[in-house]
């Protein structure tokens, strides 16, 4: 080049030199492909990542290499980078000579001036196992934490419950039944907060059965201002700041009431000496960053959010408040699942919670829900307050349930109502029921049963003859009770297992009367 000087040419000389070593002795994948994706050099390091020789690579496009389910998202970040955006950290598998898949990560440049893209691409199968195996180890941490917290509950819910029946075993034997009454009422508490905990776990896992509605959450809100009031004492005070054009919610309005609840009492308990509660519903549209950081995805969202002017955590409680049996009260005074639960009822409806604390000045907690398109469901009664309804003459009512304490006692409660029983141990025995010519006004199943075919399955089969068919699931497990978006046919209900008498039979009662 005129004016160049000897100097120059030996600059010149000693970094192609160097970009020559650096490209031989690259255990990075080097490639330059042209505007069509084709490669026009590649380094000697694809023998060792992908098991070709470069002869073997040079002049194809590099599509022919591309695990398949990763062609597009590569096509769309190429036509990015020609726009003058840099390539940075795209995951991308290429397949190896021998079939199987190698996990790569690439950064790369388009230059315009030479019409083609210069990338490096880093083997990221190491780096995947450890963070797999890390993955795991933690997943691991976390199960033991939370089947020690489990069987620690557990066992002192069963040995309130099992002592309580020894003693009225005991008592009326002896004739005694003057303090049979006090044991019944300690077995039934134990039982009940042992189903609080099943339910708590269960929406942890996100597995909860929900029974989602349009929800208004102002008007849930506004519903429970007194019971919230009553709940945290008088030295707190409770705000409620509605939003004018509020966003409907799909989400399951009693689940959501325990998670306002929870939240609430929290709040209470980091103001010891009283304070300020703040409830806030809102619209919200998550953009693209904010989903990001946030880890849900982008679009509208009901915000219902509880702020305190409370104590406050400090970070690294923040980044555990949402574990299993994570707790900072001391021993007897919470279980700690109940941030675990709002989090597991918010990710099951297809939102997400987060919080956002400062020591000394107080804590905020959000729920995201979905914005429902439509109007809120209006408040009608629940059917599981309803009264004891006897049944009409001659009405039937299939049970079909693998274990026969179940059975005995629906069995038991429906005699009471003067209803007929039927009994199935598994579904082949209920349809083999529901494809005679019996009378059945309402089956009563259980999802998971013996036999290959589970109740929804039944229930399914038994409607192709019976159309009409009004079904009640009695689960405590949803993944295989509701359909993909949480909804139910017409004439089908779901009751969680352990139910009062009460639910069951209003139940009942509501779904032979639609």
């Amino acid at each position: 080049m005129v004016g160049d000087t000897p100097a120059d040419f030996l600059s010149r000389d000693i970094e192609n030199s160097i970009n020559r070593r650096v490209v031989e002795t690259s255990l990075d994948l080097i490639m330059v492909t042209d505007r069509r994706g084709r490669i026009m050099r590649i380094s000697p390091s694809v023998r060792t990542l992908l098991g070709y020789d470069r002869a073997e690579v040079e002049g194809h496009v590099a599509s022919d290499f591309i695990h398949p389910d990763d062609l597009d998202p590569t096509r769309s970040e190429m036509r990015v980078a020609r726009k003058g955006n840099a390539t940075r950290y795209f995951d991308c598998r290429y397949m190896h000579r021998d079939g199987y898949a190698v996990a790569l990560n690439w950064t790369g440049v388009w230059s315009e001036a030479d019409q083609h893209h210069f990338f490096i691409g880093r083997d990221m199968t190491e780096v995947n196992r450890i963070a797999a195996a890390l993955r795991q180890s933690q997943k691991m941490e976390a199960v033991g934490q939370l089947t020690g917290g489990l069987a620690h509950d557990f066992n002192n819910l069963l040995a309130g419950i099992s002592g309580s029946l020894e003693l009225i075993e005991a008592r009326i034997a002896q004739g005694r039944s003057k303090d049979v009454g006090k044991y019944i009422a300690a077995a039934q508490g134990a039982a009940r907060r042992a189903a609080a905990l099943t339910h708590r776990l269960l929406a942890f896992s996100r597995r909860q059965t929900l029974a989602p509605r349009a929800i208004d959450a102002d008007r849930l809100v506004r519903g429970m201002l007194d019971l919230i009031q009553r709940t945290v004492g008088p030295s707190v005070e409770v705000r409620h700041v509605g939003a004018d054009g509020l966003w409907a919610a799909l989400a399951d309005p009693s689940q959501l009431e325990n998670a306002l609840l929870n939240l609430c009492i929290n709040a209470r308990d980091a103001m010891p000496g009283g304070g300020r509660i703040t409830i806030e519903t809102d619209n919200r549209w998550i953009d693209r960053q904010q989903a990001d950081a946030q880890d849900m995805p982008e679009g509208p969202y009901l915000s219902l959010c509880v702020s305190d002017t409370g104590t406050g955590m400090p970070p690294e409680v923040v980044a555990r408040a949402f574990d299993p049996f994570f707790t900072t009260k001391p021993m007897g005074e919470g279980t700690g699942l109940g941030l675990s639960m709002i989090y597991g009822f918010a990710k099951q409806s297809g939102g997400q919670v987060r919080i956002t604390s400062t020591v000394g000045q107080g804590t905020n907690v959000c729920i995201y829900l979905p914005r429902h398109f439509g109007e809120a469901d209006a408040d009608g009664p629940d059917p599981a307050r309803g009264l004891m309804a006897q049944a009409e003459a001659g009405e039937t009512v299939l049970i079909v349930d693998d274990e026969p304490t179940v059975r005995m006692l629906v069995t038991d409660v429906l005699s009471d109502l003067g209803y007929t029983a039927i009994e199935a141990a598994d579904g082949a025995g209920g349809l083999s029921v529901l494809q005679s010519g019996a009378r059945i006004d309402l089956l009563v199943t259980d999802v998971g049963l013996p036999g290959g075919m589970n109740g929804r399955q039944m229930a399914d089969a038994a409607r192709v003859g019976r159309p009409e068919l009004k079904v009640l699931f009695i689960t405590g497990f949803s993944e295989t009770a509701l359909p993909g978006d949480g909804r139910l046919e017409p004439g089908m209900a779901v009751l969680t297992k352990p139910f009062a008498v009460e639910a069951l039979a209003a139940r009942i009662r509501e779904l032979i009367a639609r």
